[in-house]
């Protein structure tokens, strides 16, 4: 498929026979608890653009759940995983050695926030990089107690679910889960779950940690770390204010507690930075990463000082973790990143759609709140602009709407719209997406207005 082709086009209405075909053979076959936005069966995608099984072609605003950041099938990462493939393709690194895991490791390290040391362990998904952050804390620490947030989520594991509080149905019916870890609220402005109005706040969810959780009931010595999103993802694109972090470091050092940073959506240049942490200067003690270190491939590492992650032989492992294949597609991703300049185009089209967003915020009544850094953009919709009531139907009907007229995006949180192309995109696909999403918002919003008499 060639992206020049199209921006985008529909050849039959979706989901044509052909995808109608799969869809049934999935129902029959594949398990329910995956949550599916629209019916769209993926055949071929390339760079910014993805084209379904019966010719339809659409504008990527998602990238695969915010993976595909060089693009999809980009010419360097496919040749790499031709190359490798033709080497060996798997031999357990956890139990031998080879040159592709530490060479990566040393890419990472050197990117990561913190001019010290590092070690990177490597799992297979963000999930697996949870856990294992989690493991480490309590290893390093002694501790047992975790701090996460209302709103974050962390993946679906048993240990990941714990820390997961973004979405009823993730935990229902699955406790319980791993014991002693309290949930507080993130610094979400919005929607503060105080009451206050930033910035008279005083940033006082990071207040609440200290006096009312730390000094009054969860005893600090027990506590091996605090678990959070630089900005929530599947919870809403929650950006909190600039202080938020600098005063959460704080507290972590008055108690020698681990910051434990989840960067699996936000990292490898989501944010216009090569991790969204480094928007505030915050250097974390552990760093979880997946996603778009491997270009689509199962792939999750964890980073982290060389005096935390000491741990003995045996304590953590994984039999495909650093796959060698993953592994040398994660070099050139990064190497891509750095050499076709893609931070700075990151940075550049995510202020230009922020911009429009928020013209759109004044022209349209369902658009309460627009926030975002870089190509992690969110828009969130409501039914009342005072009470801030979500309109889930409407955010539902709207990227229904899109996917229709060929632009594949979805959403997070209850009602918000979320904007994570690849970082390769140009201002001809985004123009032609934004004016797709402004009609499917328009269409949607004439609804709501009662008819003229």
């Amino acid at each position: 498929m060639e992206e020049k082709e199209v921006i985008p086009k529909i050849v039959v209405k979706p989901p044509g026979p052909k995808a109608r075909e799969i869809i049934k053979l999935d129902d029959e076959y594949i398990s329910p608890s995956y949550s599916r936005y629209y019916p769209l069966v993926i055949s071929e995608a390339k760079g910014a653009m993805i084209k379904d099984v019966d010719g339809n072609q659409y504008i990527d605003f998602n990238a695969g759940l915010a993976v595909m950041n060089v693009g999809h099938c980009h010419n360097r990462i496919v040749e790499k995983i031709k190359e490798q493939s033709e080497k060996f393709i798997h031999y357990s690194n956890t139990d031998f050695y080879y040159p592709q895991v530490p060479e990566l490791a040393k890419m990472i390290c050197d990117i990561t926030p913190g001019n010290f040391q590092k070690n990177v362990f490597f799992g297979n998904s963000g999930t697996e990089a949870i856990e294992a952050g989690f493991k480490l804390a309590r290893w390093y620490t002694r501790r047992s107690r975790v701090i996460a947030f209302i709103g974050g989520f962390h993946g679906r594991t048993f240990g990941s679910l714990s820390f997961t509080a973004s979405k009823i149905v993730q935990r229902r019916y699955f406790f319980p889960l791993v014991p002693s870890v309290t949930h507080v609220p993130y610094g979400n402005c919005y929607r503060c779950a105080f009451k206050l109005e930033y910035p008279d706040c005083g940033i006082w969810c990071v207040g609440f940690i200290d006096e009312m959780v730390l000094q009054k009931y969860i005893p600090p010595e027990e506590v091996c770390g605090i678990i959070f999103e630089p900005i929530q993802g599947e919870g809403g694109y929650v950006v909190p204010p600039d202080e938020f972090f600098p005063k959460l470091k704080r507290l972590a050092d008055k108690y020698e507690l681990l910051l434990i940073d989840d960067e699996i959506q936000t990292g490898l240049g989501r944010t216009g930075k090569w991790f969204a942490i480094e928007h505030w200067g915050v250097v974390p003690d552990i760093l979880c990463l997946a996603k778009g270190i491997a270009s689509g491939l199962p792939l999750g590492a964890t980073v982290s000082h060389k005096r935390i992650m000491d741990w003995e032989p045996g304590s953590h492992s994984s039999t495909f973790g650093g796959n060698p294949i993953a592994c040398v597609v994660g070099q050139e991703v990064i190497k891509v990143i750095e050499e076709e300049k893609i931070l700075e185009n990151t940075t550049k089209q995510g202020n230009y759609i922020l911009s429009y967003l928020n013209e759109l915020k004044d022209k349209f009544e369902l658009i309460g709140d627009v926030r975002g850094k870089g190509l992690m953009i969110g828009i969130e919709l409501v039914l009342d602009k005072k009470t801030k009531k979500p309109a889930r139907k409407e955010t539902k009907n709207i990227i229904l709407e899109c996917f229709k007229k060929g632009l594949a995006i979805i959403t997070a949180g209850r009602s918000v719209i979320r904007i994570c192309p690849p970082l390769i995109i140009d201002r001809t696909l985004i123009d032609k997406g934004l004016e797709i999403l402004e009609k499917a918002i328009s269409i949607e919003e004439k609804k709501r207005r009662p008819p003229i008499k």
